[in-house]
Order: C-alpha cells, then structure tokens, then sequence
C-alpha cells in the first residue's frame, strides 16, 4: 500500500465479509452498495454472451460442436487482465478521463461491450461466423477491462474491511442475476424474438452499468496516490517503464513471499477448471437430452436462481464461521459434486422423477441444477472474498487483475477443446454416452484445486507489508 490511510488496513489480513444475504438486502438503499449492484449486473452481462449461451445460439443455427468451442476463445481477453489493469492503473481514459480513471475506464469500456453485442446481433452464423467471432473478441476485450476497473473501484472505495465483504456481496449477488438474465430469462426472448434481436437488446442493457458509472464517485485516496506516483516516475521514465510492468507483480511476490504466492496463484488457476471446461458443452448437452428451453429457462431462472442466492449466503457465512481458506475447500469439494452429477441424465436417456414433493414431480435436472447453483454460488463468494484481500493500493486494479487472470487462464484455453472432445468420446457411443464421461472428466479436473487448498490452508501467511510509495 502506497498512502498512509491505507497502511494500518494493510498491517492486519483483511477479515471475510461479516454481511450474509439479509445485509446486502437490507443495505442496498445505501448509494454505493446500490451502485455496486449496478456494477455487478453490467459485469455478468457479457460473460455468458460471448460463452455458454453463444453456443447455444450457434448450436440452434447448426454449427458444429468443434466450432462451438473453439468459438468459446472469445473470452480469452480475460486471461490478460494484467495488461487491462496495467492501462487501468496508469492511462487515463480516453475522452473521459475527467471521471477519474475508474469511472473513465468504466463508461468506455461498457460503451465497447454494447457495441460488441449489437455487432453480433447484426451477424448471421451460418454466413458471417468469421465477423461475429471478431465482434465476440471486441466485447470480451472491452468486458474484461470493464471487469478491471470495476474491481478496482470496488477494492479502493471500501471505507473497511466489512464495507468490503458488503460491496462484494452485493457486486456477486448482481453477477449472479445477469448470469439469470444471459442464461435463462435470454432463452425465452430467443424464443419470442429471435437471436441477434435478444443479443441487441442485452448491448442496450448495458446503460445499467453506464449509469452507475456516471453515479458513481472516484476513490480519492487511490486517484490521489495514482496521481502521485505518475508525478514520479515521470521524473525518472526508464524507471517507471520497468514499474509498469513489473512493479505490480514485484510488490505482490514481496508481499507475500514468492513459494505462498505462488501457491495462491497455483490453487486459483486451478479452482474453477471444472467449471470452465464444462461451459461450453452444457447448452449443446441439454439439447441432445431434448429438454426445451423454456424449461431450461423456468429451472435456471427459478431452483436454480434459487440455489445461486443460498450458495452466495452461506459462502459468505462460512467464510465468517470457519475462515477463508477453509470456505475455499468446502467450494472445492461441492463443485466437481455438482458437475459431475450432470452424467446421470446422459446415462438416463433423458430428465426423470427424482422425488414427489407436496404432490409436485422433482426431477433430476431441476435438484441437479439446484445443487449445481448452489456449489458455483458458494465456491465463487468465497473464491472473490479471499482473491480481494490480496491487492495494494496504488496496484489494486493490476495486482487484481493478475489474481483474475489466474482464475481463467488455465479454464478459457483448454475450454475451447471441450467440443473435439465430446467428438472424441463419442466414437464407438452415443452422444448422451460421450457427454455423461465428459462431465464425469471435468469433474475430475476438480481434484488437483481441492489438494492446493488444503496445503494453502495449512501454510500461515506472511506479514503483509506495504507496497513501496
């Protein structure tokens, strides 16, 4: 940490969120946790669009599964959120830059998100695959960036510790509802719309997150050291070259001593694979299962929306009980749960009666979904939680964005194989067949992210000392 404000927050590890759901509810009148709410909804809501739900729209036009994967690299702009971060951090945004670099990098990287959307949206995928993967890269480009800044934002304009866990709460819980709203609720206005209408209408959704930039009020003690440190270096520019672009990881190494960072790193990168290797074969696996989108919709948007809240709450409430490192297991171990039991309906044939509550039928796709909201809920509150505790200020944006690129690094490359290999296990079965091993495999992924959290959480950290001002 770079100011005097910040060094006493950076002598003692932040503690987790102290807020469960009923908080962040009770709180949102209060303008910045409002604001983050906002901020979260315009961060979920390309993410889906350039991924999992985009191959359900290429999938319905035809495009076979292969392409549908490799496709799924639009998103790997997010794998250099250091670079977004580094320009977050040290350039100021274009035509903007009176709102700060925060808000700035915020409004013009929306504005590229809904313009990358409405450029899909003009594209047909059985003619112009090639223009709508060039516009899927533009939005993941300026979704990523939008991703860096609103992190910083986040991280920087927590008055404490518990003003943090509140905003990340509510920054998850609005994550989580445009995740509804990209996977679920679109699926229904495919229906009624068409496509590249519905993917025109989430660019223009994104005035959500314009406005809460516009409303929202720059960190000043993060700006001021910004500012500071650009008066500096530009006395010395070799020097502050080499800063920008080792500074960041330099100070995070030191930080915390090289063998835990690069244990934090490692467990990161491998936390979430299950999940990300699984993405883009879920909307082509509930097709081949032939359960119709309107059922798709009503479960995500429904149980699993649902199971979404309750994972978020009670990853909140186990990082306050039990710590952390501890919650991190506890995700680590639900995830590949929850995935690999998508095997069953492939194995099955099809959905099925599970139970019979209250003279309703359970079947096995809504308790699975359910359960499987539940984990990614809980895993990613926890994950986001202990991932905020790490930064210093003055690098919060790229020192995030480093931990962020981390997360999807490993996830965003092998994902784009998923549809070679369910091609691959299919070859002597059938589909449903190829895609239960498939999910069986990604689950599988999982183990290696649960053993890095176990040996994490018997390392102590390091003192956290203060970044060099």
């Amino acid at each position: 940490m770079v100011d005097q404000t910040a060094e006493t927050a950076a002598a003692v590890p932040i503690r987790p969120p102290r807020r469960r759901l009923w908080d962040v509810l009770g709180a949102l009148g209060q303008p910045r946790v409002a604001l983050m709410l906002a901020l979260g909804i315009s961060s979920g809501l390309p993410f889906m669009l350039i991924g999992n739900t985009l191959g359900f729209w290429l999938a319905d036009d035809g495009v076979k599964l292969a392409a549908i994967g490799f496709l799924s690299w639009a998103g790997l702009p997010y794998l250099v959120k250091f670079v977004w971060g580094a320009v977050v951090d040290r350039v100021k945004a274009p035509l903007v830059h009176r709102l700060g670099r925060r808000r700035g990098w915020m409004l013009v990287s929306q504005l590229g998100v809904a313009a990358g959307l409405v450029g899909m949206a003009a594209c047909n995928p059985k003619t112009q695959l090639a223009p709508l993967a060039a516009f899927a890269v533009l939005t993941g480009v300026a979704a990523a960036t939008q991703d860096t800044a609103i992190d910083a934002w986040r991280i920087e304009t927590a008055r404490d510790a518990d003003e943090l866990g509140l905003l990340t709460a509510a920054y998850t819980l609005g994550y989580r509802a445009a995740l509804i709203l990209t996977e679920a609720v679109i699926l229904l206005v495919a229906v009624a719309v068409g496509w590249p209408l519905a993917y025109a209408l989430y660019g223009a959704a994104m005035v959500v997150g314009v406005a809460a930039a516009l409303l929202a009020r720059e960190p000043a003690a993060a700006d001021a050291a910004m500012e500071a440190r650009d008066r500096a270096e530009a006395r010395r520019p070799l020097t502050s070259a080499r800063e920008a672009v080792f500074g960041p990881f330099l100070v995070f190494f030191r930080q915390h001593g090289a063998a835990m960072a690069t244990l934090m790193l490692g467990m990161i990168t491998l936390y979430h694979l299950s999940d990300y290797m699984r993405g883009p074969m879920s909307n082509p696996y509930y097709e081949a299962l032939h359960i119709a989108k309107p059922t798709i919709a009503g479960v995500r948007a429904g149980v699993g929306l649902a199971g979404s809240i309750a994972g978020i709450a009670l990853g909140g409430l186990a990082s306050l009980r039990i710590g952390n490192r501890a919650t991190l297991i506890v995700g680590a171990i639900l995830q590949p749960i929850g995935i690999g039991a998508f095997a069953l309906l492939g194995w099955h044939g099809g959905d099925f009666v599970v139970a019979h509550l209250a003279g309703l039928n359970v079947t096995a796709f809504e308790a699975i979904m359910t359960f499987d909201a539940f984990a990614i809920g809980f895993s990613g509150l926890a994950l986001v939680s202990y991932m905020s505790t790490l930064t210093s200020l003055g690098y919060t944006a790229t020192q995030y964005a480093l931990l962020t690129s981390a997360l999807a690094w490993t996830g965003k490359l092998l994902k784009g194989f998923s549809g070679t290999i369910v091609e691959a296990l299919q070859q002597g079965r059938s589909l449903l067949d190829a895609y239960a091993l498939f999910y069986l495999m990604c689950a599988a992924i999982g183990a290696p992210a649960i053993l890095l959290c176990v040996v994490l959480a018997t390392r102590r950290p390091r003192a956290r000392a203060p970044a060099p001002a």
